[in-house]
Parts: structure tokens; sequence; C-alpha cells
């Protein structure tokens, strides 16, 4: 794909008189999702659901360790088949921890995936509007290794974030 991207641009930029015609810029969609309001919204709610799950994680482990604890003091006064039962339910109390981490983390990994595609997906709305507006033949994003060197007066990120920012 990259190599499309960089053929077509050179054909674009061989053909003389298409030259004239053609008005090429681009976008860091990257820090337009960093710095725009609605992505730093959906930084700041990912991290409050990170903090909210840490502080579960944390009771829920402190409460095995003290579970563990008391099976190790227990261990002694105990017959064999109490002990395995005991050692049992501490593992099954582990499993379950790991699960409920595991959990949390793909979750938090679908919910920070929804966030990007719902504002890329604006992002892609406005940088039409932008691009039919502004006349452009194309704008290429950044990041994907299409722009080897670019000026700062065909970059469209700041524009793109300001207009963004407008339409929320």
């Amino acid at each position: 794909m990259k190599r499309i991207i960089i053929a077509l641009i050179a054909i674009l930029m061989l053909a003389a008189p298409a030259l004239a015609e053609t008005k090429v810029a681009y976008v860091d969609l990257q820090k337009a999702l960093n710095l725009s309001k609605a992505g730093a919204q959906a930084k700041s709610d990912i991290s409050t659901l990170v903090k909210k799950y840490e502080g579960e994680f944390k009771t829920k482990q402190e409460d095995l360790l003290a579970k563990k604890g008391d099976l190790e003091k227990q261990a002694t006064l105990l017959s064999d088949s109490a002990k395995a039962e005991k050692e049992r339910e501490y593992q099954k109390e582990v499993r379950d921890l790991q699960r409920f981490q595991k959990d949390v983390k793909d979750e938090l990994q679908l919910k920070d995936g929804e966030y990007t595609k719902r504002i890329l997906n604006e992002l892609f709305e406005i940088l039409q509007k932008i691009g039919k507006d502004g006349g452009y033949t194309m704008i290429l994003e950044k990041n994907e290794g299409a722009v080897i060197y670019a000026s700062d007066n065909v970059d469209l990120t700041d524009e793109l974030i300001k207009q963004y920012d407008a339409s929320k």
C-alpha cells in the first residue's frame, strides 16, 4: 500500500502539466487523536476506569494474600484432607483474580478501540471536507511512512484539530 502511494506521488510529480494542478498535504492523525478535546476526554475516561479497576484488583489481591497467610498459619493444625481443600480453594481464588485481571485488560482495550474508531471516523469526515474545500488532490497520513519529507506549510493537523474541536 505504501509503495502504491509513493508511486502515485511520483507519477503526479513527474507529470508537469498536472503538477500545477496538484495540491498535496499531510496530516498526523496520531497527533490529532491525542490533542483533540475528544481524544483527551477519551484518555481521561480510560484513565478513570484504570484507576477504578486497579483499586478493585488491589483489594482482591490483599484479601488473597491474607487468606494465604491464614492458610500457612493453620497448615500445622489441619488434617491433610482439610489442608488440600483449603489449598484448592486458594488456587481457585488465584485463578479468579487472574481471570479478573485479563477481563479488565480486554475491556480496557475494547473501550480504547471504540473511542479511537469513533474519533477517527469523525476526523475522516472533517478531513474530507478540508480536502474538498481546500482543493487538495491528496491528503496523506504522516505516520504511515508515505511522507518522507514535507514542509510544515502543508501540514493540516492543527487545522484538523481546530475544526474537529469546533464541531464538538
